[in-house]
């Protein structure tokens, strides 16, 4: 019976030191995301070998750390980060009905096999399979499109490049900082679109949700010579929520490991 006990008793303090462990791990993971201070980032380390930029908001402060100013305020072409506006203009205008309108494959092989059949535009957010955005800015025209990048002031609104390749390598350019404004209004949602507009977008936007975080956010390549790599989005950490925006001259997949890098390194998102 004394062995019971004594087993019981053990147990019990074992579990309580295991909670207590786990509580002061994440009391430990909340405080260091609510004393991150952006002006004390260093991400030096991320970039030894790339040339780039990163942007990281603080969205409720406003504070913000830019890493290589210089190259944070040139314009460059959006290239698959254009997607974002163009599915929100697109879900404005009734060019699509909702996340889940589906658009057929027309059979024509194209650079990835993922994007080499049907898609929503959902899915083709995901994917970023190009053909379908092109298909729905056709469907936009020229007049919507122009009106709307004009309205939420997106870039050099320079749409001259032609409806359905404007923003891969051509006319249309926007800088780092200009990415961090539109995606920061987005978030808050104070764009010129209906709510429900963009809370659809922001939703196709998911691409990880963890215990304390979600992160939102879209790749960019430019793939005639993958010389320009985007990942923008936002992260909401808690009772916090961050902007980034990362281009390097590179691809869009090393843009998006190297900001996830750098995000897990100030914990604000954990494995």
């Amino acid at each position: 019976m004394k062995k019971v006990i004594y087993l019981s008793i053990f147990l019990l303090f074992v579990g309580v030191v295991g909670y207590t462990a786990q509580a002061q791990t994440s009391s430990k993971e909340a405080g260091s995301r609510e004393k991150l201070n952006v002006k004390k980032l260093d991400v030096t380390e991320f970039f030894s070998n790339e040339n780039g930029t990163f942007l990281l908001r603080n969205v409720k402060t406003g504070k913000t750390f830019v890493y290589n100013q210089e190259r944070a305020t040139t314009r460059l072409t959006p290239e698959s980060t254009f997607k974002i506006p163009n599915a929100l203009i697109g879900l404005q205008v009734k060019a699509v009905r909702d996340e889940y309108d589906v658009k057929r494959w027309d059979g024509v092989k194209r650079e990835f096999d993922t994007w080499n059949r049907d898609h929503t535009l959902g899915s083709a957010m995901r994917e970023s399979a190009i053909w379908y955005y092109q298909e729905m800015a056709r469907d936009i025209g020229e007049k919507r499109m122009k009106e709307w990048v004009q309205k939420t002031s997106y870039g050099n609104e320079d749409i001259s490049g032609g409806i359905d390749h404007f923003w891969l390598d051509n006319s249309l350019k926007i800088s780092a900082l200009e990415q961090g404004n539109f995606l920061e209004k987005l978030y808050k949602e104070e764009l010129p679109f209906d709510k429900p507009v963009m809370k659809t977008v922001k939703r196709m936007m998911i691409q990880e949700e963890g215990n304390h975080y979600t992160l939102y956010g879209k790749t960019g390549t430019r793939l005639s010579d993958i010389g320009l790599g985007w990942y923008v989005g936002f992260v909401k950490v808690d009772n916090q929520s961050y902007v980034f925006v990362t281009n390097i001259d590179g691809s869009g997949t090393k843009a998006k490991n190297i900001t996830l890098d750098i995000l897990r390194k100030y914990n604000l998102i954990t494995k």
